[in-house]
């Protein structure tokens, strides 16, 4: 038997090569170990996209460690002795290697990290659990900023993570004099004939016999693995990181809320994939973007919104996160128990703006955030949907979303399932929006200016029915004030008209008619 000084474990997130883990590794004495496992592949209906991107990206890890003179011991999904769990593959690689110690970073989700915790008990070897050094706020210094906080904000977290990075800092103070230019990042797009390409990459050798596998053994999830084109090497998420700052960081900025129907992607970065993964760097791309501003490549407003998104979100996100669970994902504070409708799957519906958002979902694994939060999320939260049947779609659908990440998300922000712990409204509108927002309504099969009836668009009905069914945990919002002063203002006819139309949609809606 080959006896190892450290047994290295990698999950297929930890991508990186400045992996907390990999700090210190010998090739000449540790034994690094990978692997696809059908647990992790399975425990939601994930989007064939999504586990072929994570898995081919592992593959081509794997062949970067070993081109670096390391001992992979690499287990793939269809291996006759797959154990099919990340304990029993670490359990029968100590059996073979028999480790002095095993290494792992962290794992980024709570489910994962709880089972990684017991390895040291059921293998009899000392484990060591690193810190992940890829997020740029620690969980304890999370900790420490949220303490005797009244309530989190993300706005005053970003602020610090600002003077923490020096990210477009000009000494003390912002670059620009604002934190914050969202206000003039909420433009409608227009179609544009010349709009560039983002990049797409060519399945190799590797990529092909991963996408084979993936379609022979999740033949009924969602999509298809015939139009894969992420990146699933260091260098091609860096080109795609590189056309994103010189074609597309520009325009970013103002139309990153926009939603247009022939145009799932806009100037949207496209780089989360890679970033959730570990191919790219989050701090290094924030400072490709500020730089871009430095030389006068792209204005303050899209490098701002772009480095917000990063640092800010993202970061806080995670410390939401690691605050809130366990239990967090069963947040519920309006008692909502809709299951998801069919054409959550098929995107087979009247309502133009959820039946694009989904179809391209369907096809690309993929919706930017306004599509994820004002149309899918907007419905699910009017509509009544469980909250936790929402959460668990998301994870599934897009190649993206990993529960640390995705549930806050979902839980906190677009359903307002924590009665506002993350976010201090909800994020509730009627189809005005998606109307000023988007295209979507102009070929609509329902009319956004009707308000009720059956050929009214049904965001605008269930909008103030959610406010008035809510009332009580909703109406002493200060956000919100100016919603139920309306609302009481409207006289009872035209209340109960908006009733009758949400109580009709939502009748179709349980009888699984289409609506």
């Amino acid at each position: 038997m080959k006896r190892v000084r450290n047994l290295i474990f990698v999950l297929g997130d930890q991508l990186s090569l400045s992996l907390s883990s990999l700090d210190g590794a010998d090739p000449n004495h540790d034994v690094i170990v990978m692997c696809e496992v059908l647990e992790e592949a399975s425990y939601v209906h994930h989007h064939k996209l999504k586990i072929a991107l994570i898995f081919s990206a592992m593959r081509h890890f794997a062949a970067e460690l070993r081109d670096r003179g390391f001992d992979v011991r690499y287990t793939k999904l269809d291996d006759p002795e797959n154990s099919g769990s990340f304990t029993g593959e670490v359990m029968r690689a100590a059996k073979i290697m028999l480790p002095e110690r095993i290494i792992a970073t962290e794992a980024a989700e709570w489910r994962v990290l709880e089972a990684m915790g017991k390895w040291q008990g059921l293998l009899g070897v000392p484990v060591e659990m690193r810190a992940d050094g890829r997020f740029l706020c620690s969980k304890a210094d999370f900790q420490d900023w949220a303490r005797d906080r009244r309530s989190l904000t993300m706005e005053y977290f970003y602020r610090d993570m600002r003077r923490r990075t020096g990210l477009l800092m000009n000494g003390n103070d912002p670059e620009g004099g604002r934190w914050n230019f969202d206000a003039e990042n909420r433009k409608p797009a227009r179609p544009e004939l010349l709009r560039l390409r983002h990049p797409a990459f060519a399945p190799d050798n590797t990529t092909t016999e991963v996408l084979e596998l993936v379609a022979r053994t999740f033949p009924k999830n969602m999509g298809s693995t015939a139009n894969f084109s992420f990146a699933v090497t260091r260098a091609d998420a860096e080109e795609a990181a590189q056309a994103f700052v010189k074609d597309f960081l520009p325009n970013f900025g103002e139309t990153q809320d926009a939603m247009l129907s022939g145009d799932p992607f806009l100037n949207h970065a496209l780089l989360s994939f890679y970033i959730n993964i570990g191919l790219l760097d989050p701090l290094t791309l924030c400072r490709q973007a500020e730089q871009a501003y430095i030389e006068g490549d792209a204005p303050l407003n899209a490098v701002e919104g772009f480095i917000r998104q990063i640092i800010g979100w993202r970061e806080f996100i995670r410390g939401i996160y690691w605050s809130k669970m366990p239990g967090y994902e069963k947040s519920n504070v309006f008692g909502a128990e809709r299951p998801l409708p069919d054409f959550f799957w098929t995107g087979d519906t009247d309502m133009a703006c959820v039946s694009d958002v989904i179809k391209k979902t369907i096809t690309n694994a993929y919706a930017h955030h306004i599509q994820r939060l004002m149309v899918v999320g907007n419905f699910s939260m009017l509509a009544g949907l469980n909250p936790y049947e929402v959460h668990e779609w998301y994870l599934s659908v897009y190649a993206d979303a990993f529960e640390w990440v995705e549930l806050p998300n979902v839980i906190g922000m677009s359903q307002y399932a924590d009665g506002g712990f993350m976010a201090s409204k909800p994020y509730a509108a009627s189809g005005a929006y998606i109307s000023r927002m988007s295209d979507y309504c102009d070929g609509c099969r329902y009319k956004v200016s009707q308000k009720t009836g059956d050929d009214a668009c049904p965001f605008n009905a269930l909008y103030w029915d959610f406010m008035d069914r809510n009332a009580a945990a909703l109406s002493k919002n200060h956000r919100l004030a100016q919603v139920f002063s309306t609302w009481r203002r409207m006289d009872d006819d035209k209340k109960h008209d908006y009733r009758r139309s949400a109580a009709a949609f939502l009748e179709k809606l349980g009888d699984r008619q289409r609506v």
